[in-house]
């Protein structure tokens, strides 16, 4: 600052004195780094997309397929690792990892099954009465919703009846309600349907029934 005797006169102050007066503050960081979580790689799991922070979405992820110890061999694991780079040019930082099992499923488009006008539990349990009764007697009447939906199921107790072993027949006893049936299916399947791929049952049509005019057929085995 430079002022003259007068006082009249006005004082002309320097920048350089004035900055020298003033307190020396911190030098601002010239560049941002971002902490990124290590990841733990022996975990099956997937990079989920949840974006943290979608403003710092400047890459696309990194994945490797790496190969694990598992009990009985090795397994291969797809898994989301982070780029190794100084500046924060990725965003797999700001990602929830989430641990679902290892399982995706997808919409059942094209999944349709015979309802037959009741709820799962009861329709399991009138397809296993079907497929009991035509077993034992070869030959039953029902509509012709029910003739066809039950018809996979039949051909499916003769083809476990094919195979013959231990685990399949434990499968036909978990379906087939009587324990005799199982046992004379398995005896008889081979000798009777052995040169046979498919195609064990056969459906008739038949007279409509009486009162509300739903439509029958006949089901018998080939």
């Amino acid at each position: 600052m430079a002022c003259g005797s007068n006082p009249s006169l006005s004082c002309t102050w320097s920048m350089a004195t004035l900055r020298s007066a003033l307190p020396s503050l911190p030098c601002a960081p010239s560049r941002v780094t971002f902490a990124r979580p290590k990841l733990n790689p022996t975990l099956p799991s997937f990079t989920g997309l949840a974006p943290l922070s979608p403003l710092l979405s400047l890459s696309s992820p990194v994945f490797f397929l790496l190969p694990f110890p598992v009990p009985g061999g090795t397994k291969k694991i797809l898994v989301h690792l982070p780029c190794l780079v100084a500046e924060s040019t990725s965003f797999e930082h700001n990602f929830t990892i989430i641990d679902n099992g290892g399982r995706i499923s997808a919409m059942r488009h094209g999944k349709r099954v015979p309802k037959l006008n009741r709820p799962p539990d009861q329709r399991r349990a009138l397809l296993r009465g079907l497929t009991t009764q035509l077993l034992k007697y070869g030959r039953i009447k029902t509509t012709r919703a029910r003739a066809s939906a039950m018809r996979k199921y039949v051909d499916k107790m003769i083809t476990l009846a094919k195979d013959g072993s231990l685990h399949k027949r434990r499968q036909a006893l978990g379906f087939i309600y009587e324990k005799q049936i199982v046992h004379a299916l398995f005896a008889e399947v081979p000798d009777r349907y052995g040169d046979r791929d498919g195609g064990y049952t056969r459906i008739i049509r038949t007279l409509p029934r009486r009162g509300d005019n739903a439509p029958m057929a006949y089901i018998e085995l080939v």
